[in-house]
């Protein structure tokens, strides 16, 4: 049969038009879908054995014709359903049994042939061999099992949709395997493989989908066999060679040279509340080091919740300004566009430097933005997105990384003189695992809290405990202090429980008649939050209820409290950057978690909360709860989705990824000697991004 690697699915053995719409739904559409189809975990399989003949105590694996099938329910338990089913292969007789999985008995009609694999157990009552909740599969024909099961074997058990069975995908398999022209080109240099002690692709891939006996078990179901880690490997190391030769790209282009001379920045400096760390002096000369090159400064600033990365971005903006150029400040939402707005208007206050902001909210129709009219604008993405232009734009500022992505920094050189860019993100990750979320980009780390920033206590609470918060906010603002209360929720919707913010305001100002209660969400006009933000900067609000608009960028010293209801509704990111609203000055602060009941995942971030306030922790934590894709945002991010690795389990391939990447690039930059590499990279990335320039 003429089947290379691009030949539609419906056309191999078996399969057909109908069963090729079933298997679209896996993803699965051509010979070389199939390939890839990777098993979603592997099990051990004893040759099969006559039931008069079996271990007990041991796996077992038995074909036999069900004989009979029933539903028992028990009045001591009636929340319990088993299906009881009884098999036999002519020798003796075996009974199944599955608990709580009804619907298996519609699959066990009388006549049926069926395989099944699991500890055998002999039974109390009728002293009959029982297998509980065993593996199983349903086969047409007493002869028609789909693999060899005459010796010990390890089976691939793949991911499945309505009408697919396991069987059907693995005849699939292996007539791929053994009927088609797989021609399967290495994309991966001879040197690199041997270097690595990593097999060939084909080799792999057939490992995969036919495991040997010899194989470690515990090594296939975590991906981490040496055939496993040459797809992973893949994966990383043609992301990192499109980063790197993106890198190469945006450093090749030649931007603004600026070297500012201080009169501005010595202002701010000295009207400063506090003292710069050394981090952040540190940061601060990588970044002018940057601007004042000749080529175009692609820089990430990471840090902590409240280690001034704001300070050290408009240090940087005013460097600009200094240089006669206009800086862009970018947030992700508008109520954080607004708080940055504001605090650079007060940090910025008696300096000669025009600030505007432009969000929809406040109804900007501007085009267009001159010199005259602003040296910083502050505004969310949509400004550098959208059709609006700037007399001299030198310097764009991204707020919240993980919103803006390797596409969207790519296309900044479009606007103004090829600008410089600078990230920022809160999110604390592993040094190799930022090199690959922002490969595109050099790293900078704020890693030292300013001196006054104290330890907030963190505390758990279900509403039994009510009386306890209540008594905590009370002593707090009775000291002169001020509190925050986070709700997940605007207001009560009919399909929800969760308490919301409007309603939760009413009610405090019935248990707390005596204190100044503002509300704030993104509901209201630009002009009421603003107010309400400044009485509550100006201590003249005791308590602000809030929905999650608060969770960046709010920076108000005397707030000792950070009450958040519905606490395990919330992510840990999430949390963790609410808890650093609190413990900026320099009084005892405390973040107060009031749950109404949780699940097991909720109850792990929470636990993690209250244990440890080191974001690297947290962050590491959220991983393995949340996992990879949707931490780092890579659906936004511009990335190509990973199939196979995950960044966070698989970080020592990473390296070596890393490793080989940079120096084939440095070797050959654009991968003229590589031609097969270079296609296979630019297939991989598609669109997104033209990684190797062709001139």
């Amino acid at each position: 049969m003429d089947c290379g690697l691009l030949s539609p699915i419906q056309y191999i053995k078996g399969v057909g038009p109908a069963k090729a719409k079933l298997l679209k739904r896996l993803g699965i559409e051509t010979v070389r879908d199939v390939l890839f189809f990777l098993p979603q975990k592997y099990e051990f399989r004893p040759a099969l054995c006559n039931i008069s003949n079996i271990k007990y105590d041991t796996v077992q694996t038995v074909v036999g014709k069900v004989i009979s099938t029933r539903l028992i329910e028990t009045k001591k338990n009636p929340s319990l359903k088993i299906v009881e089913v009884d098999i036999s292969d002519g020798s003796m007789w075996l009974k199944a049994k599955w608990f709580n999985q009804t619907y298996i008995k519609n699959m066990m009609t009388t006549g049926k042939q069926v395989l099944l694999t699991g500890i055998v157990k002999r039974d109390n009552y009728s002293l009959l061999p029982t297998i509980v909740n065993p593996d199983f599969e349903i086969l047409d024909d007493v002869n028609d099992i789909d693999i060899s099961v005459k010796e010990d074997c390890i089976i691939p058990i793949y991911s499945l949709t309505e009408g697919v069975t396991q069987r059907k995908i693995r005849s699939i398999v292996s007539f791929v395997f053994n009927n088609c022209q797989i021609n399967i080109q290495d994309p991966i240099p001879d040197e690199i493989l041997s270097r690595r002690g990593l097999p060939r692709l084909y080799d792999a891939i057939k490992a995969i989908h036919f495991p040997s006996t010899d194989m470690d078990l515990d090594a296939l179901n975590s991906y981490q066999s040496n055939y496993h880690k040459r797809l992973i490997f893949d994966e990383l190391f043609i992301i990192q060679l499109g980063l790197k030769a993106l890198k190469n790209n945006l450093q090749s282009i030649n931007g603004i040279s600026m070297r500012g001379d201080g009169s501005l920045r010595g202002q701010l400096i000295k009207q400063l509340p506090f003292r710069l760390t050394s981090a952040q002096k540190r940061v601060i000369s990588e970044i002018y080091r940057d601007m004042a090159s000749t080529k175009t400064m692609n820089r990430l600033i990471q840090g902590d919740v409240g280690c001034g990365k704001t300070i050290v971005a408009l240090l940087s903006m005013l460097n600009a300004v200094e240089c006669g150029y206009q800086s862009a400040l970018m947030a992700p939402t508008e109520i954080l566009a607004e708080q940055h707005y504001a605090n650079i208007c007060s940090y910025l206050k008696g300096l000669d430097v025009k600030i505007i902001i432009c969000t929809a909210n406040r109804k900007n129709k501007l085009t267009y933005i001159t010199r005259s009219e602003a040296d910083i604008i502050v505004g969310t993405h949509a400004i550098i997105q959208e059709n609006i232009s700037f007399e001299a734009l030198g310097l764009v500022v991204i707020d919240e990384q993980h919103r803006f992505g390797v596409l969207q920094r790519a296309s900044l050189r479009k606007k103004g003189e090829n600008p410089d860019c600078l990230v920022m993100t809160a999110t604390p990750i592993p040094r190799t695992l930022a090199l690959t979320v922002y490969g595109d980009l050099d790293y900078s780390v704020i890693d030292e809290l300013p001196p006054n920033r104290r330890p907030v206590i963190t505390r758990l609470f279900f509403e039994k405990n009510k009386n306890e918060i209540y008594d905590i906010l009370k002593r707090e603002i009775k000291s002169g202090r001020q509190a925050y209360v986070v709700y997940p929720l605007i207001e009560e919707s009919e399909n929800s429980d969760l308490r919301s913010a409007v309603e939760g305001a009413e009610r405090l100002k019935t248990v707390f008649p005596e204190f100044e209660i503002g509300l704030v969400h993104g509901r209201m006009k630009a002009e009421q939050r603003e107010k309400i933000m400044d009485d509550f900067k100006n201590g003249k609000v005791d308590i602000l209820v809030s929905t999650t608009v608060i969770e960046v960028g709010v920076d108000v010293p005397n707030a000792t409290v950070m009450l958040i209801v519905h606490a395990e509704r919330f992510g840990l990111a999430q949390l963790h950057q609410l808890r650093g609203r609190v413990g900026r000055g320099e009084h005892e602060s405390y973040c107060l978690l009031l749950c109404y009941g949780f699940s097991e995942e909720a109850k792990r971030r929470l636990i993690v909360m209250v244990k440890t306030s080191d974001g690297f922790k947290i962050a590491e934590e959220d991983m393995n709860i949340r996992g990879y894709g949707d931490f780092f945002g890579t659906r936004q991010s511009g990335m190509p989705n990973m199939r196979f690795a995950n960044l966070f389990r698989d970080s020592k391939v990473l390296e070596i990824a890393q490793k080989e990447a940079d120096e084939l690039i440095k070797k050959d930059p654009m991968l003229n000697n590589y031609p097969h590499l270079k296609r296979f990279a630019q297939d991989f990335w598609g669109d997104k991004i033209e990684i190797f320039k062709t001139a």
